[in-house]
């Protein structure tokens, strides 16, 4: 291989200057060769490239931890620029809890469990959350909304995961919800593994004493037709799990994604999905080999408020 097909252009200094915009910053950042960094500015251009065309139908995936952070705002302002949000049970819970006045405290790394246990506090990584302040918080609003769709004309018996997002969403006044902006923006949110946690066990209790069912089929069917009725199709994926392994799963029936953007801070090396990067994604074709991807190593609540505000998604 000749030197000059290895060898690129040429690394440049950013240059910061008073009063310097996001975007000022990241046109700076174009030649940075910095690590993570240069991935974070390629992933942002995808990103602009996978908005910016129009029969691209776009996905959004992430677990439910960031969801307790301030990343929530991020997160439901994003809403409107994606067709379909793919999550975890734990979203629900976070943003539940929250839209209904639940207050999560910022915590530390570094503290005694069992000291926490006693006094009846969670520790979700450095975030810190009161006993009352989720679990009652979501069984509360839960079940007062389930109360509310039985008793409702409209109440069907058998919902999905994506039909009862979009009731809550109906349900919710709190503009800062993800489940709320969804509603608003008429995007779906898909969650297959929607008993796992408080919402899910919600609606297990609801389920003894009501005639209720959940269809988990149902949201299978409609993200089964993704693939066949678009062409193009891309995806930003925060964190891995069952949320990013549903994106890239249906969208091997056409052959791969066609832009793909991966922030995560997972290993490899014990070959969880996970910690895979998107080149392992084209050797299954979920990823086309020449679609636009990159992977970003690195901590989301970092790098996607900087993202989003240089590609001015607000």
């Amino acid at each position: 291989m000749a030197k000059g097909s290895i060898i690129g252009e040429n690394v440049v200094d950013i240059k910061l200057k008073k009063g310097m915009k996001v975007s000022e910053l990241f046109d700076s950042m174009e030649k940075i060769g910095g690590f993570s960094a240069q991935h974070m500015v390629d992933g942002t251009k995808i990103m602009h490239d996978m908005f910016a065309d129009k029969d691209c139908y776009n996905f959004l995936s992430f677990p439910a931890d960031i969801v307790s952070t301030g990343l929530r705002g991020v997160l439901a302002s994003m809403v409107k620029k994606f067709d379909a949000i793919i999550t975890t049970c734990g979203t629900f819970d976070h943003d539940i809890a929250r839209a209904f006045g639940g207050v999560y405290s910022v915590g530390t790394f570094n503290v005694d469990d069992n000291m926490l246990h006693k006094k009846g506090i969670y520790r979700l990584g450095n975030v810190f959350i009161e006993k009352d302040e989720y679990g009652l918080k979501v069984e509360n609003a839960v079940m007062k909304i389930l109360d509310e769709l039985y008793k409702s004309k409209d109440y069907k018996k058998e919902y999905s995961a994506t039909e009862l997002a979009w009731e809550f969403g109906k349900r919710i006044t709190d503009e800062g919800s993800i489940l709320r902006q969804a509603y608003l923006n008429n995007v779906p949110i898909f969650c297959p593994g929607i008993l796992d946690g408080a919402f899910g066990t919600q609606l297990t209790f609801f389920s003894q004493n009501h005639d209720f069912k959940l269809n988990l089929i149902k949201d299978e069917l409609l993200l089964s037709n993704v693939p066949f009725d678009n062409k193009v199709t891309g995806a930003l994926m925060i964190g891995g799990g069952i949320s990013k392994h549903h994106v890239i799963w249906w969208n091997q029936f056409k052959d791969g994604l066609d832009y793909a953007v991966y922030i995560t801070t997972a290993s490899q090396y014990d070959g969880s999905l996970s910690g895979a990067r998107l080149t392992e994604a084209v050797s299954w074709g979920k990823v086309k080999e020449k679609a636009k991807y990159v992977t970003i190593d690195g901590d989301a609540t970092i790098i996607l408020p900087f993202m989003m505000a240089a590609l001015d998604v607000i």
